[in-house]
């Protein structure tokens, strides 16, 4: 299959969704040429703001693979990923992704997310939500116990 049928089953995901209450995005996830997760933006379905489609797949591919990392799989998505979904696709450590949309025809839609990309390289005291850095004793421990522990599986 193509770039383009794997975008075309994920518009098509995306459309159906929208039928059940969904938001008009979906995600597909393929190793190997071949589909392992597929998930659709449930947001307003499960009143959770990070129902992303490409959160979800994700979640979805790790668990099919019993891998945290996705290194040698290609992200499918109805519409470019937004702020959020881009830090989980690096995190995810995917090699490719591909979208169909982009943020301004989302934007056009009504998914207009270029306020995070204007917050992000504030200061966090200059955010539009409050964000202060408090100083405790104790605020490292958690790293230092993570530096000390001999068993640990980076990531």
């Amino acid at each position: 299959m193509t770039h383009e049928d794997f975008l075309q089953q994920a518009i098509t995901l995306a459309v159906e969704n929208t039928k059940i209450g969904g938001g008009p995005f979906a995600a597909i996830i393929c190793k190997d040429n071949k589909i392992i997760a597929s998930s659709c933006n449930a947001v307003t379905l499960n009143l959770d703001p990070t129902a992303h489609a490409e959160v979800l797949v994700i979640r979805k591919a790790c668990q099919a693979l019993q891998d945290f990392q996705l290194n040698d799989c290609t992200l499918y998505s109805s519409c470019e990923p937004c702020p959020m979904c881009l830090g989980a696709i690096y995190w995810a450590r995917l090699k490719a992704v591909y979208f169909a949309c982009n943020r301004a025809d989302a934007a056009i839609a009504g998914f207009d997310d270029s306020f995070i990309y204007d917050e992000v390289p504030k200061a966090p005291k200059d955010r539009k939500i409050a964000m202060q850095q408090v100083s405790l004793d104790s605020a490292h421990a958690p790293f230092n116990a993570w530096q000390a522990e001999e068993n640990k599986l980076l990531y």
